[in-house]
């Protein structure tokens, strides 16, 4: 999905702003179900749910930069550091 008007900087806003909210609700879901996937060996489980986020939380941070959007693409590439901390402490 993309903003609607790309020449309408409160679109983008609010379009960016929109993503990121529904980025960092999945971010806490996926962290806070984290451990409990794992103790119940659902360890592939939630290494594809944390790559699907990993994928979804970088395309939005490409377009950020793209728009430039210096302060959405920051905070996407953070919840993306986070997410990649998580997938390697997962277990193989």
């Amino acid at each position: 999905m993309t903003p609607a008007d790309p020449d309408d900087p409160r679109a983008d806003f609010e379009y960016f702003s929109n993503e990121y909210a529904q980025a960092l609700q999945a971010y806490t879901a996926i962290e806070n179900q984290a451990s409990t996937l794992m103790l119940m060996g659902y360890t592939d489980d939630l290494r594809q749910f944390i790559e699907q986020f990993l994928e979804m939380a970088s395309r939005a941070k490409a377009l950020a930069i793209e728009k430039e959007e210096a302060h959405f693409a920051e905070w996407f590439g953070e919840l993306v550091e986070k997410a990649e901390a998580l997938l390697n402490a997962v277990p193989r």
